[in-house]
């Protein structure tokens, strides 16, 4: 498949490439004539003393080195120019497989897709510069021939077919470049791939006092990757080598004859310039070809990864069919078994605030999956309904238009306060505001003079944890989801400011037609909540109010009075 991507590369940019390698080769066929016009100054003018000729001659080499080098600048702009466009086109694709909502099953981690996205997208696009490279080395090799073959036609004929027979020798090591090269590629992605969680988990690195094993992980990721790059860089250099001295024995083998035609006569001494000229020129189209080889091995490794995430199926086939309209029971889990739930059965209603407390993350984290729609259908068995509609029958827009789940991990993007709050809400200021007040988050506001302009670097990182977790929940309060799904949204904050939170989401969201579910151990947020469900081996252990299940539940006690 990498091969259909590049060649569908090139078909992309035919234009600019046509444009550039047609410019390219006539610098290239200009340079390969420079030799030649100095062997015919010399034996049209220098050796006949022919002022005139001699004028004529330098305003024809005047000529020759314009056209040289308008050709080389041209061809090399719209040849780098369609480059550049194929690797921001290959940057966008990646970009909306990684971004697509359905999911994606190629199986990389972030880290890997952000090097593909970059370095694989870049690598790839030198498949158009071997393209046009190889297009003028052999407009070169072909000129120069000719050339020779007018001088001497053995000589030209010995080139124009010894040549071919190098360049398809060198490309026997194609294959171990390419395999070489794609160690290379999936090695420093996988480095990548590491740092990037890392640095994502670096707090609670810390706080488990893991770092120097994380380190240590870094570390051999990073060795694998500087072992692979070697033995790409030797294969590389080995090519190299053979290369240069191919194009030693053949720049010797042309001078040679060339020399021994001269001395029988054979040819002129402007000739015999000529043909040195040519026979040292030619190395330079053949070491280009050398680098094509190498260019080409690493473009198809670099494709081949990026088709494994262009084909990647999605994760999450959604149907057709459009949202029902609000129902009594908003939200219907029946008999859902996936991951450790064990035949799972959970109804919120319109107007309801629904406490849940998992005693075994893992069903949290199940459970969190299946409200979010990232299972695919064939993983999880059950029904899942929306306002009475299977899931599976939703547009994907449809049922996510529904229902919002907000996880515990906090993203934030670097921005404006207001662009964060805003994300995926049709909200003015007032609103934007308003969720603000419910998140209990009035205090990001008041520290900064700008308000709602603030400025939030990377990740949110010049705000506190606490402020963090705050900002997220105001940003899915803000957006109005009819079902919103909160995971842990206070473990950030104090008491005395989860209480408040708890306080003001129950009397925001407590009225129909909205639904609210909130996984948590918070007592606060439970005691807010108009009902309770404890899961316990993946199933509804019990359920009642915050109050009735303290005085009935013993375990439920111990997990959530602090």
């Amino acid at each position: 498949m990498s091969n259909q991507l590049l060649r569908a590369a090139l078909r992309r940019q035919r234009g600019r490439l046509t444009a550039g390698v047609a410019l390219l080769c006539l610098h290239q066929a200009a340079e390969a004539m420079v030799p030649v016009a100095i062997g015919i100054v010399i034996d049209r003018a220098v050796a006949t003393s022919d002022t005139g000729a001699l004028l004529l001659s330098l305003a024809g080499l005047a000529g020759l080195f314009t056209v040289l080098a308008f050709a080389w600048r041209t061809g090399a702009w719209l040849s780098f120019g369609a480059a550049e466009h194929e690797a921001h086109f290959a940057r966008v694709r990646i970009a909306e497989r990684a971004l697509d909502p359905r999911g994606q099953r190629s199986g990389l981690r972030d880290g890997e897709l952000l090097s593909i996205a970059s370095s694989d997208a870049d690598q790839t696009v030198e498949a158009i510069r071997a393209a046009g490279m190889a297009a003028a080395a052999c407009t070169a090799l072909v000129v120069s021939a000719v050339a020779l073959i007018v001088v001497d036609p053995p000589l030209g004929i010995g080139v124009l077919f010894g040549v071919p027979l190098v360049v398809l020798g060198l490309q026997r090591l194609a294959p171990l470049l390419t395999r070489r090269a794609d160690a290379q590629q999936e090695a420093l992605a996988a480095t990548t791939a590491t740092a990037v969680d890392l640095v994502s988990g670096l707090r609670v690195l810390r706080g488990i006092g893991a770092q120097h094993h994380a380190a240590g992980r870094y570390a051999a990721a990073s060795r694998r990757a500087l072992a692979d790059t070697l033995r790409a860089a030797t294969t590389k250099g080995l090519h190299l080598g053979l290369t240069t001295t191919v194009n030693g024995l053949l720049l010797a083998a042309i001078t040679g004859v060339a020399g021994w035609l001269a001395l029988n006569g054979r040819i002129t001494v402007g000739e015999l310039v000529a043909v040195v000229g040519l026979a040292q020129f030619i190395a330079e189209p053949v070491q280009t070809l050398g680098w094509c080889v190498q260019m080409w091995a690493t473009a198809r490794a670099s494709a081949g990864r990026i088709s494994r995430v262009l084909e990647a199926a999605p994760a999450v086939l959604p149907g057709e069919a459009d949202a029902a309209p609000p129902a009594g029971e908003r939200l219907v889990l029946d008999e859902i078994r996936y991951g450790t739930l064990a035949g799972l059965d959970l109804r919120v209603e319109a107007g309801e605030v629904l406490g849940v407390l998992a005693y075994e993350p893992r069903d949290a984290e199940a459970l969190l999956a299946v409200l979010a729609g990232t299972v695919p259908r064939e993983e999880y068995r059950g029904e899942v309904r929306i306002d009475g509609a299977p899931a599976q029958t939703l547009r994907l827009a449809a049922a996510r238009g529904v229902v919002l789940v907000e996880r515990h991990d906090v993203t934030l993007f670097e921005g404006t306060l207001r662009g964060n709050l805003a994300v995926g809400a049709a909200a003015d200021d007032r609103d934007l505001l308003a969720a603000v007040r419910v998140a209990a988050a009035e205090d990001v506001l008041e520290s900064h003079p700008e308000g709602l302009d603030q400025e939030l670097i990377e990740r949110g990182a010049n705000l506190s944890g606490g402020q963090r977790q705050r900002v997220a929940l105001a940003r899915a309060v803000a957006a109005g989801p009819p079902v919103l799904v909160l995971h842990d949204p206070t473990t950030a904050v104090d008491a005395v400011t989860e209480a408040l939170i708890a306080e003001r989401l129950t009397a925001t969201r407590a009225r129909p037609p909205l639904a609210t579910v909130v996984v948590t151990s918070s007592p606060a947020l439970l005691r807010a909540a108009t009902r309770v469900v404890v899961l316990d081996a993946g199933r509804v252990a019990a359920e009642g109010t915050h109050e009735e299940l303290v005085a009935a539940e013993p375990r439920y006690r111990e997990a959530v009075l602090r």
